[in-house]
């Protein structure tokens, strides 16, 4: 008996660090965050509450090479998946060129696709349809959407800047525009499939930069 406690402490004495360095980026909603949201990314019918929402912390390369910090907004119940998820990315050096809160754009999808933004929880419709987006429940990520457009039946897309970057056909990316593009063999894509993620770019109608959690 005294032996499997003796094993239990050993083990929890390893786990402990990993566990607090977890929590160290994960962090309730406090109210002021609530309140800058409120009429923003959140507002009256949003199909999830404010307290099944997580702020994460996450590193992450940018555009020009340096290690950057970022803040998501997702669902609780994904927020250590979602680290563990962009953990990886880091290791495997995808750039990324900025992760903020949509908050900051005043809750405005295209500004901040306008900016490059990779985001996550927003309180919307999802784009032509009537249902809610999976970023109203915090369980999507938009990840560098200038470079990953959202293409319509058509060819067209809303973003001048993303007009380059239609064709997907690239070989030997160069340039961080060109490796944040998100392709089938991509290994960021890979990372996030691996983890039951649905990526966009596997639609009929073209959302590049989309992931989702069923």
């Amino acid at each position: 008996m005294l032996q499997n406690i003796s094993n239990f402490v050993k083990v929890f004495a390893i786990l402990l660090p990993l566990i607090t360095l977890a929590n160290d980026r994960i962090f309730p909603l406090d109210e002021s965050l609530k309140k800058e949201m409120q009429g923003s990314s959140y507002h009256r019918g949003c199909p999830v509450e404010l307290s099944d929402l997580r702020l994460i912390k996450v590193k992450h390369h940018g555009f020009d090479s340096t290690t950057k910090q970022g803040e998501l907004i997702v669902h609780k119940n994904i927020a250590d998946e979602v680290l563990t998820i962009f953990d990886e990315l880091y290791d495997i050096g995808y750039p990324i060129k900025q992760i903020i809160r949509i908050d900051k754009f005043k809750g405005s999808d295209f500004a901040s696709i306008e900016a490059d933004n990779t985001s996550a929880f927003n309180c919307r419709k999802a784009t032509g349809s009537g249902k809610w987006s999976r970023h109203s429940f915090g369980k999507a990520i938009d990840i560098n959407p200038i470079e990953n457009p959202y293409v319509f039946r058509d060819g067209r897309t809303s973003h001048k800047a993303s007009y380059k970057y239609i064709n997907r056909n690239i070989q030997n990316p160069k340039t961080p525009q060109e490796k944040a593009m998100l392709l089938p063999n991509s290994n960021t894509v890979k990372i996030f499939k691996k983890h039951g993620w649905r990526w966009g770019g596997d639609w009929k109608v073209k959302d590049y930069q989309h992931f989702d959690k069923p």
